[in-house]
Order: C-alpha cells, then structure tokens, then sequence
C-alpha cells in the first residue's frame, strides 16, 4: 500500500486514459503470442553459430508473423478518435 501512496501522482495518470486505451496499455495477450511464435521458431533450431544468427531469424520470423496479424483492437475508431483528442499534436491526419 506504501508504494501505491509513494507513486500515485504517476500510477494516477494511467487512469487519466479513458477506459479503451487503458485495456489496450495493460494487454499483453499480443506480446504473448509473439514471444509463443519465438519460443516455438528458436525450439525447431537447436543452436545458433552466433547472436546475430539468432537475431536475424528472429527478425525474419517477425516480419512472417506480422504479415498474419489481421485482427483490429476492438473499438479501434473510438480509441483512435480519443487518441486524436489527447494526442492531435502528435497524430498525423
């Protein structure tokens, strides 16, 4: 509780967000299934000569996953549309 009370001026802010783009923030689902496509690429090799082997299958592996990536955020215009609001300055048209 003392850190809650200790930072709350910053956890604040997170609430300042209106309800869509909060469950957006603390979603991790996306993250999640990329790292179980990394995990499942890495485990079919295993070895790699180096680092930049790794990294570069990786990459590879990302743009691959990406290209399948359809699904829009639910409610995708209204969060964009408060996004605008927050952020007009930094959203281009």
């Amino acid at each position: 509780m003392k850190s809650w009370e200790d930072s709350w001026e910053i956890l604040s802010t997170f609430y300042a967000y209106p309800a869509e783009i909060r469950k957006i923030i603390y979603t991790t689902n996306i993250i999640e299934g990329l790292n179980r496509q990394f995990r499942q690429i890495a485990k079919n090799k295993p070895s790699f000569t180096n680092d930049d082997s790794l990294r570069k299958m990786l990459y590879l592996a990302s743009k691959k996953i990406v290209k399948h990536w359809t699904c829009r955020c639910r409610n995708w215009d209204m969060v964009l549309n408060q996004l605008n609001i927050l952020f007009s300055d930094r959203l281009a048209g």
